[in-house]
């Protein structure tokens, strides 16, 4: 190999050093995007694109069986786990979001009443008619389709916004 002589030398190391401290501290095209890097799944042609595993708004809930039904379990497994004699009765299911998981996870709000004690012990069911002091909760609910099981993870009172 050649041997650089004198400044020429040390130009040549410090031209190099340059060089690579540039190219380093260059920011990749990622990282200067306005999104978070990560992978995506698909896009919908507005320059909006989809995380893979995030959460996504459950469109129609009022219409939709599964999500209403995960509502009500949602209520009745959080009233089986009480401890003390207070009673929610289920409305209906509000919102919800779904993301991909070891499973699919369902992030509901879920409108709910307090049964006044004479209906919880004469066991009087409302059929869903609006209940006076209808409160909304925030449950989250893990379903594993071949499994076949479901697990409430979280219900609790929904924060105001």
């Amino acid at each position: 190999m050649a041997r650089l002589s004198g400044s020429s030398g040390a130009h040549a190391l410090l031209l190099l050093l340059v060089v690579l401290l540039a190219t380093c501290a260059a920011p990749s095209a990622s990282a200067a995007r306005a999104e978070p890097s990560g992978q995506y799944l698909w896009g919908d042609g507005g320059g909006r694109e989809r995380k893979v595993g995030a959460r996504t708004e459950v469109r129609d809930v009022e219409g939709n069986r599964e999500v209403q039904e995960l509502g009500r379990y949602s209520v009745d497994e959080h009233n089986r786990r009480r401890e003390d004699d207070g009673r929610l009765e289920f409305g209906r299911v509000v919102s919800a979001q779904r993301q991909v998981v070891s499973g699919l996870k369902y992030y509901l709000r879920v409108a709910a009443a307090e049964l006044p004690q004479q209906q919880q012990e004469e066991g009087i069911n409302n059929n869903n008619k609006a209940v006076e002091g209808e409160r909304v909760f925030d449950a989250v609910v893990v379903v594993k389709p071949w499994l076949d099981s479901r697990a409430l993870l979280r219900f609790a009172p929904a924060h105001a916004e």
